[in-house]
């Protein structure tokens, strides 16, 4: 495939793998990337060795991660301050370590599976559906565009996240896919195989329709009046210590304006330590919220016996009721392997807040207006199985963050997909404030009933309906998605190895 016009080939899978951006918010448009990935399965099939179809798979992954994750450069260069040269290194670097996963899907599926043969239609949605679950925790994680997201929250295979998770829709889109491929392609297969694969696609869209329209969730009490404070300070103004008075202020007067019980703060809207707020601030505060018979939640830094953390105060608490962020951002919350990396920070990068320290990873929710609300902080809500270890004991979600880090780009538009899809997940109305965008509360199954404007001062009033109750996936998390990936893998070795043996005899 690779012997003659490569450069043609290569910006084709570069193109390719673009066009399935696509189907990621704020595009929507989720049939794109279902057709984006089922023709790179076809490429696949035209493909002699597992090095062509690495090949293949590495540059279409270029295309996807340097279309949908082009705004890391406008967080290292534009408030990071890093050299244009560097930042753009930098972050076409990471691409390319995230284009090895799809290279490698390509590479194990030609490896376990025979070339051309319909085992392909089993080794490489399961590969795929494994590398994004792989991306969910390696060196921490990062599965941004992992493919489940592409369907969330309008097509019909969404209706799998409530039993399997995003890996789980990941696994069946990209099986849809390939199914689609080898029945449209002009591949030698029986006409029976192809009969009964058509047949197949139906059945796994229609099963996901239906189980769109199931209620995982029962509603708890009556919904509560929530205000989500978007302050939109400017991120290279954010931490200046001429802001900080004007900050306080700016929030006190939004907050004060609402009646909610309710009221939430984004990630670190206070840029001062909460040991030092001062105590007019506390004092009004906490009056406002004994006022409305609620919480005010408020995202600051603590410091506490010589450890930073991200958290967010019950302002109206006793200064017990706090959630400290757990899942940093590496390079940007902690510096990972300190003695090789801390010079970048030192000559290269100016970013506030690098060298966080962890919270607990089994917090509790907080009892706030007969609801009980667990919060998450900035991309946490991206980690499915990390946000249920609050449930089913809390009925709100809450994510706070502070996207302004990515400029005007599709980045908060993608952070926001990422909440319809845990909301799907668990059966929960999710609650989220921002900085500059996107704020807006997300019910059950996905829609977006209320959102403020992007980049402007906002105050967001919702009722919030509290559910209770567990999905299948809030009780099992991703161990059916990992089982099936199992059992397909079983699936391709078993008659393989059977075959093999039967040759040496």
């Amino acid at each position: 495939m690779f012997n003659s016009s490569r450069l043609v080939h290569v910006l084709y899978l570069f193109l390719l793998g673009a066009t399935c951006v696509l189907g990621f918010a704020p595009f929507y448009l989720y049939p794109l990337s279902l057709l984006s990935i089922a023709t790179l399965c076809w490429v696949w099939w035209q493909c002699d060795t597992p090095k062509q179809a690495a090949l293949a798979g590495f540059f279409y992954g270029l295309g996807l991660f340097c279309t949908g994750i082009y705004w890391i450069y406008i967080s290292l260069h534009d408030f990071g301050h890093m050299p244009m040269w560097m930042a753009a290194l930098a972050t076409l670097l990471l691409c390319a370590i995230l284009a090895l996963f799809p290279a490698l899907v390509g590479w194990l599926s030609l490896k376990t599976a025979k070339a051309q043969s319909s085992q392909l239609l089993i080794a490489v949605p399961v590969w795929w559906a494994l590398a994004d679950w792989t991306r969910s925790w390696i060196f921490t994680g990062f599965p941004w565009l992992s493919m489940g997201y592409s369907q969330v929250p309008a097509s019909p295979l969404a209706g799998y996240l409530p039993i399997l998770g995003v890996y789980g829709v990941s696994l069946i889109t990209v099986a849809l896919a390939c199914a689609a491929a080898y029945c449209f392609s002009s591949l030698p297969a029986p006409a029976k195989l192809k009969r009964h694969l058509i047949y197949g696609m139906l059945m796994l869209i229609l099963v996901g329709y239906a189980l769109k329209q199931m209620q995982w969730t029962q509603a708890q009490s009556a919904p509560i009046k929530v205000t989500l404070l978007q302050g939109n300070i400017a991120q290279d103004l954010k931490w200046s210590p001429d802001m900080v008075e004007r900050t306080l202020v700016h929030y006190l007067r939004l907050a004060e304006a609402s009646d909610a019980q309710l009221i939430v703060m984004p990630e670190t809207a206070l840029p001062m330590l909460s040991s030092a707020l001062p105590d007019e601030f506390k004092a009004r505060i906490k009056a406002l919220a004994q006022k409305n018979n609620g919480a005010v939640l408020a995202g600051v830094i603590e410091y506490q016996q010589g450890q930073y953390f991200n958290s967010m105060l019950n302002m109206a608490g006793t200064g017990s009721e706090v959630y400290r962020k757990s899942h940093l951002v590496p390079f940007g919350e902690f510096i990972p392997f300190k003695a090789v990396f801390a010079w970048i920070y030192r000559d290269w990068l100016n970013m506030p807040l690098s060298d966080l320290s962890r919270g607990t990873i089994q917090p509790q929710p907080m009892a706030i207006a007969g609801q009980k609300v667990a919060i998450n902080i900035c991309y946490e809500d991206v980690f499915g199985e990390e946000i249920i270890r609050q449930l089913p004991a809390a009925s709100l979600l809450v994510n706070v963050s502070n996207d302004a880090w990515y400029g005007r780009s599709i980045a908060a538009y993608q952070h926001l997909q990422f909440s319809q899809a845990r909301a799907m997940e668990t059966g929960r109305t999710i609650l989220r404030a921002t900085n500059t965008g996107a704020t807006a509360m997300i019910d059950r199954r996905g829609q977006v009933l209320a959102q403020a404007p992007h980049f402007s001062v906002s105050s967001l009033q919702v009722m919030a309906q509290g559910y209770s109750g567990s999905t299948p996936y809030v009780r099992f998390a991703n161990k059916p998605v990992l089982l099936l990936c199992f059992l397909g893998l079983l699936a391709i070795f078993v008659p393989n190895f059977l075959a093999r043996r039967a040759k040496t005899k």
